[in-house]
């Protein structure tokens, strides 16, 4: 069994990857390397000890994806690619817009020419917008405020409506809360190409001397300690909820979507002073402005992941601050040696 994996060389797609792997999927990996970095790859066929096919393409090249399924006998795709700095989507809208739609059009159209109907959509909680309430649940209203976000919500009526036209079509849906943490050997996590947009990236960046301290944006929301408050979950755990949904879109038809999160909400200083404390390292911060579109609380109500999929969290916040670090120190540089 073939398992396609788009974006697959990047944060949550190389550790799905591995996952697929030790699971005993065969895969194949489409990335541009846009975001990503080819190492992340190797390290995956090292830590599996199994080799896999690799195409360095793009979703919005037509033949590459075409190319992708003529040569290999597809069973479902789990489609991760896609832009997803939620402030580079606001300069830049049309570029998000452009990127990650076409290239999901593209893909579902040549899924239909090889008869292909089993996909996992990565989308995100972004798609709520700001939360009127807490925990979120899968029916809570969707205002996202972003383009990003927006760009996101729109694939999801896209494949709603796909599978309005035909129902032989299995789909699940997956909105991710705050992805944090690297795999356990060290050898592969988050290594974003540019500045981090993302907390956890940054703190670590700051942690290895690279950057002299995390700015956190917002002092006066509506919470114990007035920092945005989020649902990290660990990478592995996320990855490990897509091969949950595998499972069930392999032997079912229909689509659903499904919060993937901890149930858990942490504050900026929280995770600042966790990982502190559980990696005995300093991090200096700063406040500063808000940033426009920010909520003061947001985190997930998994219940329906843990009733349908069979899936909950199994590692907590010190696992996440523990993991984050150690594949920080052991990659200074990323996957740049």
């Amino acid at each position: 069994m073939s398992i396609l994996v788009t974006g697959g060389a990047g944060y949550i797609g190389s550790h799905t990857c591995l996952e697929l792997l030790s699971a005993g999927y065969e895969i194949v990996v489409i990335d541009n390397l846009c975001n990503s970095k080819p190492e992340s790859l190797k390290r995956v066929s090292e830590l599996a000890k199994k080799d896999f096919k690799f195409y360095n393409g793009d979703l919005l090249d037509e033949k590459t994806v075409e190319k992708v399924f003529s040569e290999n006998n597809i069973d479902a795709v789990i489609h991760f690619a896609g832009l997803k700095a939620v402030n580079e989507s606001i300069t830049i809208p049309l570029h998000y817009y452009h990127n990650n739609i076409t290239g999901t059009l593209i893909l579902c159209q040549i899924m239909k020419k090889y008869n292909v109907k089993k996909m996992i959509f990565s989308s995100s909680a972004n798609v709520y917008g700001v939360p009127k309430h807490v925990p979120v649940t899968e029916e809570s209203p969707l205002g996202p405020t972003n383009p990003y976000g927006r760009t996101k919500l729109i694939i999801e009526e896209i494949l709603s409506d796909l599978y309005i036209s035909d129902h032989n079509w299995g789909i699940s849906i997956l909105r991710y809360f705050n992805p944090i943490g690297a795999h356990e050997s060290g050898k592969i996590g988050e290594d974003p190409n540019t500045t981090p947009s993302n907390l956890m990236p940054y703190i670590n960046q700051v942690a290895i001397g690279k950057r002299e301290k995390v700015n956190v944006f917002g002092k006066d929301y509506n919470t114990h300690d007035g920092t945005g408050v989020r649902d990290y979950i660990h990478v592995v755990d996320l990855a490990k909820g897509h091969l949950k949904a595998l499972e069930r879109i392999l032997r079912t038809t229909g689509i659903d979507v499904f919060n993937l999160g901890t149930g858990v909400g942490y504050s900026v200083i929280d995770l600042i002073k966790s990982y502190e404390n559980i990696n005995s390292q300093k991090i200096p911060y700063s406040f500063t402005c808000r940033r426009a579109g920010d909520s003061d609380k947001c985190y997930a109500d998994a219940t329906k992941a843990k009733e349908i999929l069979e899936w909950q969290t199994t590692k907590d916040l010190s696992d996440m601050c523990h993991d984050s670090w150690n594949w920080q120190k052991n990659n200074p540089n990323g996957y740049i040696e």
